[in-house]
Parts: structure tokens; sequence; C-alpha cells
């Protein structure tokens, strides 16, 4: 298979975030992954267009670019907003660190990204916004991790 590609625009508005997920599912599923390897690219779809939803826009008004890569087992999805950026990489990269408490958020967005992907790299500049790229290799197999 030659490379593949997709981009899709949303507004940074919570209900796009299951659109979102549904979006890339539908297009990894060309890969043949398996339930598990889907589940997690999805999960850490949503946990990145939620993270531009709450953080990026202040649940302002936004757009989330979504661009999805794949090849014969590879796929990279980069999530990318314009929004106000991340003032503190590093430390929001910490499991439980949140910006936004009062708003009972778990702090755990990057923590959960890092799980379900293969590798995460962010990408942030102040008032110009961040791009979080997710990868995942699906031909590995848990045999091949143990």
């Amino acid at each position: 298979m030659d490379q593949e590609k997709m981009e899709l625009m949303i507004k940074a508005d919570p209900k796009n975030e299951s659109f979102a997920r549904a979006v890339v599912g539908a297009f990894v599923s060309r890969l043949n992954p398996t339930l598990e390897q889907l589940s997690d690219i999805q999960t850490a779809v949503s946990e990145a267009v939620t993270n531009c939803v709450v953080h990026a826009y202040r649940n302002g008004a936004g757009d989330i670019r979504l661009i999805c890569e794949m090849d014969r087992s590879n796929i990279k999805i980069s999530v990318i907003d314009h929004g106000c950026g991340i003032p503190d990489l590093k430390r929001a990269r910490e499991p439980f660190y949140t910006t936004c408490p009062e708003m009972e958020r778990s702090g755990m967005g990057f923590t959960i990204m890092e799980a379900f992907m293969d590798s995460i790299e962010v990408e942030s500049r102040i008032g110009e916004g961040t791009t979080v790229v997710l990868e995942k290799d699906l031909s590995a197999t848990e045999d091949d991790v143990n």
C-alpha cells in the first residue's frame, strides 16, 4: 500500500471529539488493526482533541486540524490547534498536572496518549498553538513485545 493521507478540520467543540474519533477509526481500519490497536488509537485521538477543546481555546472558538498518514503498517496522526500554546511543556506532560483544576480535569491526557501510542511528539508555541503527533506501528503484536 502506498502512503495514504486524510485531513479533517473541525471546530473545537466537545461534540466533535467523538466525530474525530470515528473518522480516524474508519481511516485506520483500512490497515486491519486489532480491536485493541483501534481502541488505543481512538483513545489517544480523543485525548488530543479534548486537550484542544479544553486548553487550547479555553472553550472558545477555534479549529482543530487532524492529519492522518499511513502506509503498510504505520499510522501517524497530527492534531493541530492554533490556540494559546503550552507555557511549560515538560510540566504539562507530567501525570496529574492540569491547568484546569476547577473543572476537575485529571491531568492525564498526555500520559494516556503515551500509554496507547508507540510515540508522541508535542510542539507548542505561546500564542500560536500546539501540534501533537501520535504514531503507532500496527505490525507489532503483543508477542513481539514479550
